[in-house]
């Protein structure tokens, strides 16, 4: 039994621990609420940033023939789009889940380790500055791609330091996040909430948290190597010094397709979530969607050269690569059945959150079979490094992790702030998220398969025609997201309706009991878990 009555009374009591007021609130906070809604304002903005620079590069392919600015420019708005949506906008984002979430599903009080959560944090911002300002350096920011290839990035100019630091300080941030998750979690959960009884976010977060520490550390590695090429001499990847630039490949990559799994395992866990809730059942086979995301983490391990199936592997290497990323398709095809299940003969109901989480397993599978068609060698040769490409990782990471994103904020905003957002402007959002994201990505597979290469600002006049439909979604979905920040800034100013306690009729779980908005300190003295269906959203099947 999940007992709550004292919640309420000892936030009331313990009133003097409440937040400082002014800027230094945010500044030194080692509040783990607090710092979530950091980690999401921070993504919010990275967001934004990083979508203007998609409108560029959208805006010089609307027609063939360099429009608008220079190749080197469009070069650096490609590679850094990619660097900062994934490490300023999605990793960031779900961190904040994970701070405003964690700790009330698990029952405790704060994440392990608060200072180092801050410290965290903070090195964000200083990243971030040192990566963009390098497009006001002489010589550009940096234009070989997100992937950072050599010989290519070597040929940056004064920038080039700053890329790497600026990579130095994502990763140490993911690292002291993912340390921080990963002690809470093992440490911290409330009596008699045994590991198997834990919210699926938690799982999620739990296995990225370790792919995260194995990975970062890869990543740093290659991006010092990179360096010491540059300035100090050594020849890891330069071919007149006995280097090979394919070895770069491979040790990225090895921290490359991990990566992939650290952007989407958490979305798992936000739609297996929200799926229960609105279908008002327990999710179908939670073991199973556990044990189905820790192969996803395994697999994602023995997969990184299917990325690199064009650089002349050996045959047996292809064979290896090419059979092990088709296997990732199976415990990836028991999540999207088990989330099917959840749903087939429920009480189903389309509020926002619902509608983001049903557009996540049909957009997400859509993603999932174009990249099981580029998991296959021989046709890899056709697709490798063309538009096709592009729509595939924007499948998976669009609809996938960002429409996820969308749909654990609609989730617990109420939770967070004690007001309802808007349905009909949530609704309206998701609409013409869902339409323009389609028009944008859903053309890319013909540009790709009809042979045009990506990371090009001018192209063959035969691909104009899906070219300009693709730009005029991306600025259709642009133009939507204005719709969501209106609806969350009205949440946020009490103008929205009061928020109940237990927000959604069929929501399970700890977060749940607690008052909305929820308290500053939160379960100072910890719950006891039992097995009744308030304080977890499976025991009750086992029960039945």
């Amino acid at each position: 039994m999940a007992h709550t009555d004292h919640t309420t009374h000892l936030h009331d009591d313990h009133a003097h621990h409440g937040p400082e007021k002014g800027i230094m609130r945010w500044i030194k906070t080692t509040n783990h609420k607090d710092l979530g809604t950091l980690y999401l304002v921070f993504a919010f903005t990275m967001f934004f940033i990083g979508g203007l620079m998609s409108l560029v590069i959208r805006a010089e392919l609307f027609h063939p023939g360099l429009q608008f600015v220079h190749p080197e420019f469009f070069n650096s708005m490609t590679t850094l789009h990619a660097l900062v949506m994934i490490f300023g906008g999605v990793m960031p984002a779900f961190t904040g889940l994970a701070n405003w979430m964690v700790p009330m599903q698990i029952g405790c009080s704060d994440l392990a380790l608060p200072r180092i959560n801050n410290w965290g944090f903070w090195i964000l911002p200083f990243a971030f500055a040192l990566l963009l300002s390098t497009l006001f350096m002489p010589s550009g920011g940096p234009a070989g791609g997100w992937t950072m290839y050599p010989p290519l990035v070597l040929q940056m100019g004064e920038g080039f330091p700053f890329l790497i630091f600026a990579v130095h300080l994502m990763g140490i941030s993911s690292i002291t996040g993912a340390i921080n998750v990963a002690v809470t979690i093992l440490n911290m959960r409330a009596p008699g909430m045994t590991l198997l009884k834990m919210p699926l976010f938690c799982w999620t977060w739990l296995i990225t948290a370790y792919l995260l520490i194995a990975t970062m550390p890869v990543l740093a590695g290659a991006v010092t190597m990179l360096l010491t090429d540059r300035y100090f001499g050594t020849s890891f990847f330069t071919a007149s010094g006995g280097g090979d630039p394919v070895l770069f490949q491979h040790v990225f990559w090895f921290f490359g397709h991990p990566e992939v799994y650290i952007l989407i395992l958490p979305a798992f866990g936000v739609v297996s979530t929200i799926i229960p809730t609105f279908a008002r059942k327990t999710l179908f086979g939670y073991d199973s969607m556990v044990y189905a995301t820790a192969s996803i983490a395994f697999l994602s391990f023995i997969v990184w050269a299917h990325h690199m199936f064009t650089v002349g592997m050996p045959l047996a290497g292809e064979l290896f690569f090419m059979f092990s990323t088709m296997l990732i398709a199976v415990p990836t095809g028991v999540k999207v059945f088990n989330w099917v299940a959840t749903m087939w003969r429920g009480s189903m109901t389309f509020e926002t959150p619902m509608l983001f989480a049903v557009a996540f397993v049909f957009l997400f599978t859509i993603g999932g079979f174009s990249g099981l068609m580029l998991a296959m060698a021989p046709v890899d040769f056709q697709y490798h490094d063309t538009y096709f490409v592009v729509a595939h990782f924007h499948y998976v990471l669009v609809p996938g992790a960002v429409f996820s994103i969308l749909a654990g904020v609609y989730y617990w905003i109420p939770k967070w702030t004690g007001r309802m957002y808007s349905e009909f402007w949530g609704k309206t959002h998701f609409w013409l998220s869902a339409v323009f994201i389609n028009i944008t990505f859903f053309p890319q597979h013909f540009l790709g398969l009809a042979g045009m290469q990506r990371r090009v600002p001018d192209y063959a006049v035969q691909f104009t025609d899906f070219n300009e439909i693709s730009t005029i979604g991306a600025f259709g979905f642009f133009v939507s997201q204005f719709i969501f920040i209106f609806n969350m800034l009205r949440c946020m100013s009490k103008s929205g309706v009061p928020a109940t306690d237990r927000v959604w009729e069929g929501a399970h779980g700890l977060e749940w009991t607690v008052p909305s908005p929820a308290p500053y300190h939160t379960f100072e003295v910890p719950p006891y878990v039992g097995d009744d269906e308030t304080s977890n959203l499976h025991d009750t099947a086992k029960a039945h």
